[in-house]
């Protein structure tokens, strides 16, 4: 493999590609780097195309290495990395969304690419690097690959838009844009955004795109340094003999069965049938043709034909399979609170697509821990808000093993999860950490939509006081590439999203945009027809808040009484070793004696979890008590726990001791302190002061009635024999744990 090598100034940050040093026995490999952050890229294809595959083989890993933030696993036993994390993952779907679109059609060489992060600097995201790492690697390669592609990343923070913005940026900021394309087209887009508006997210795809521009040219340089003859594959394709068959046989049969306001799965009995007879018709037809895979050449010739009327009835008369208007959702439905044990529930419906969402409230202590490779917390990073998402296969009418989240189910999670996250309360505000898993048990199409609204009802439903309602829509395309004609389709259904141009989900409030994913399947799309589906997704998205508010007009005054009850206190951070105590001795105590749960944050923040209101106040006032700061003048019914020949010792709060000297109990004098009060005593009290040393000294007798003609005890309070080795540092706060 040739050296070659270049270097540029990107937005004021050093990146470079280069390849010929490393992995020099894959097809294409590349180095990239962009400050201390680096990425190596490969490329490898299979010599062979694999037979009977109805779609291209591409494999794409993004392999995360703790080595690269200078970590080593959490695990006690395990250290080394295991299954990728969802970061990773979702990583890893950037980059094959960005690239899948520019391969072959019919191409079945397997093709797998590796981005393996080998340093992260905590400035520089590595995944948007990767992409550009990974299209520089196939344009280098033999690898049949119709790139380069670009990718960046556009933050906001006060109002100006920044290139590839650093953590701190995008914490700080309110979007977090990735847009994969070229100087002309767009071909990825992942956003999450506090409710910015459409214009304000154009602004930012239009700003990310004269970057892209930037980086094609530079891949373009490396390529024309070292780049390798393409590769010529065998693509299968289907027989255009029999497409012309298929088409004069089946065009009318095949549009009857597809079109028509009728349930998904009539339409799929029906098309199922002119299936079968336009194979028993081809069969007969070829049967002396030995040479052809039959099979094979009438599925993909029906398949093509499909797409072909779908997308001309909408191109030229605006008719969809189920006769919507091209701006019209499917009938949505939503109902809430429908099962009596979860803390929060909802079932969204919105034609034939079926989503249950449930909400799980716990205490902070069940926050997730993440031990990733861009966890730059050393004391581990905890996420409290998570969002689940299954598929199984009965959703669809399959079926399927049930082997746990796929990429897709991962996906599809996180994207409802970034959307309405924004709108959750602080957590000082709302100390509980979120569990919400959505069920889906019907699919037609955009059920990640369908979680994001369905997770924004079970909220409310939950009592979560969630600032706004957060709904979504997917919003479809069909393009003629030759006249550059096109139509945006409003809440695609399952055949449209498969026989379209693109899979545009769109979430957000009445105020703006949560979060975007874009995915296509054609060579790019301008910023204009961005901008279209952008705008009628507006559109959509406030219909179906229209009808999720009619079901649920704002968050629940009251928890379900299953859900436990956090109550917090903020205390001195200081004083947190007092609660916790030598060994967890003195929170431990707490906790067996309540049976609350607690936790404690280095701020300062406790929070106690319990189901009992009693239990509840019973440990938030030991934990006042315990780190309280005791003032002149404030009384208190205490506890004799000791006396000296010189006066009691009253436990003032657990932990907390004052000297109540024998001169202070009583008005007349005092000859024993016996004679006045017994070890285990109550005895009310008021602090009269606290000495330099934080000794705290009390008096029983200024609370009492002075008697008048009395006699007065006013021996001296201090005597000789009153020193720290009684005392113990004082009638201050001794901590006796």
């Amino acid at each position: 493999m040739k050296t070659g090598r270049i270097d540029a100034d990107l937005a004021g940050k050093k990146f470079s590609l280069e390849t010929g040093a490393l992995a020099l026995q894959a097809n294409g490999s590349v180095l990239a780097k962009l400050g201390d952050t680096v990425v190596l890229a490969t490329a490898v294809m299979s010599k062979t195309r694999r037979e009977g595959m109805d779609y291209f083989p591409l494999l794409v890993d993004y392999e995360e290495r703790l080595y690269a933030a200078g970590k080593i696993k959490g695990s006690r036993f395990i250290k080394r990395e295991g299954r990728a994390t969802d970061e990773a993952v979702l990583s890893g779907r950037l980059i094959d969304r960005s690239i899948r679109p520019l391969f072959l059609e019919g191409m079945r060489n397997d093709v797998q690419v590796v981005a393996t992060i080998l340093s992260v600097d905590e400035q520089n995201d590595p995944d948007v690097l990767a992409i550009n790492a990974v299209s520089a690697a196939l344009g280098l390669s033999n690898i049949p690959f119709e790139g380069p592609i670009a990718g960046v990343r556009v933050g906001r923070v006060d109002g100006q838009l920044v290139l590839n913005p650093t953590y701190e940026q995008r914490k700080t900021g309110d979007l977090d844009l990735v847009v994969s394309g070229n100087g002309e087209h767009i071909f990825m887009v992942e956003a999450g955004a506090k409710q910015i508006t459409e214009e304000d997210m154009v602004t930012a795809i239009r700003f990310a795109q004269a970057f892209l521009a930037e980086l094609i040219k530079l891949q373009n340089n490396l390529v024309e340094q070292v780049g390798q003859k393409k590769t010529e594959v065998i693509r299968i394709l289907a027989d255009e003999k029999i497409i012309t068959e298929v088409e004069k046989f089946a065009s009318e049969k095949l549009e009857a069965a597809l079109f028509g306001s009728f349930p998904k799965e009539q339409r799929e009995q029906q098309y199922d049938l002119v299936k079968e007879e336009i194979t028993l018709h081809i069969v007969e037809m070829f049967k002396d043709n030995e040479e052809l895979n039959l099979p094979l050449h009438i599925g993909l010739s029906i398949e093509k034909l499909t797409k072909k009327l779908i997308r001309k009835n909408i191109l030229e008369q605006e008719r969809r399979v189920d006769l919507r208007a091209l701006n019209a959702t499917r009938l949505v439905s939503c109902q809430v609170g429908i099962l009596p044990r979860t803390h929060g529930s909802a079932l969204f419906n919105r034609g034939e697509t079926q989503v249950l969402t449930t909400v799980t409230l716990g205490s902070s202590g069940d926050a997730q821990i993440l031990d990733g490779m861009e966890d730059f917390d050393v004391e581990g990073t905890t996420k409290r808000y998570i969002h689940h998402y299954n598929f199984p296969g009965y959703s669809v009418g399959e079926v399927a093993p049930m082997r746990g989240p796929g990429r897709r189910e991962v996906g599809h999670g996180a994207l409802a999860e970034r959307a309405v996250e924004v709108v959750l309360p602080d957590k000082e505000k709302f100390p509980y950490t979120l569990r919400l898993v959505s069920e889906v048990l019907g699919s037609n199409g955009s059920t990640s939509m369908a979680s994001t609204c369905g997770s924004t009802l079970a909220l409310m439903d939950a009592g979560v006081p969630i600032t706004e309602m957060i709904g979504g829509v997917a919003m479809g395309l069909v393009l003629d590439k030759a006249s550059g004609k096109f139509k945006v389709l409003t809440d695609i259904a399952g055949i449209e999203d498969a026989n379209g141009d693109m899979d545009f989900k769109v979430t957000g409030s009445t105020t703006g945009i949560t979060a975007l994913q874009m995915d296509i399947k054609t060579r790019g799309l301008t910023v204009e027809i961005v901008d279209q589906a952008l705008k009628q997704a507006k559109d959509g998205r406030l219909h179906i808040l229209s009808v999720m508010k009619a079901t649920i007009a704002s968050p629940r005054e009251e928890m379900s009484p299953l859900a436990p009850r956090i109550t917090t206190l903020m205390i001195n951070p200081e004083k947190i070793r007092d609660v916790i105590g030598s060994g967890g001795k003195v929170i431990n105590k707490i906790i067996a004696e309540t049976g609350v749960k607690i936790d404690i944050e280095d701020s300062g923040l406790v929070m106690v979890t319990s189901n009992d209101a009693a239990a509840s106040k019973k440990a938030l006032d030991w934990i006042h008590n315990l780190t309280r700061e005791i003032k002149v003048g404030e009384v208190f019914k205490g506890k004799v726990n000791r006396i000296m020949d010189f006066g009691a010792f009253v436990e003032l709060t657990p932990g907390h001791d004052g000297l109540c000297h024998m001169s202070e109990l009583s008005w007349s004098r005092v000859g024993r302190v016996e004679d006045v009060v017994s070890v285990g005593d109550e005895l009310d009290v008021k602090v009269v002061e606290i000495d330099q040393m934080g000794r705290i000294n009390l008096s029983h007798k200024i609370l009492l009635p002075r008697p008048e003609g009395g006699s007065v005890d006013e021996r001296p309070r201090t005597p000789r024999h009153y020193d720290d080795n009684n005392h113990r540092g004082g009638g201050g706060f001794r901590n006796r744990h």
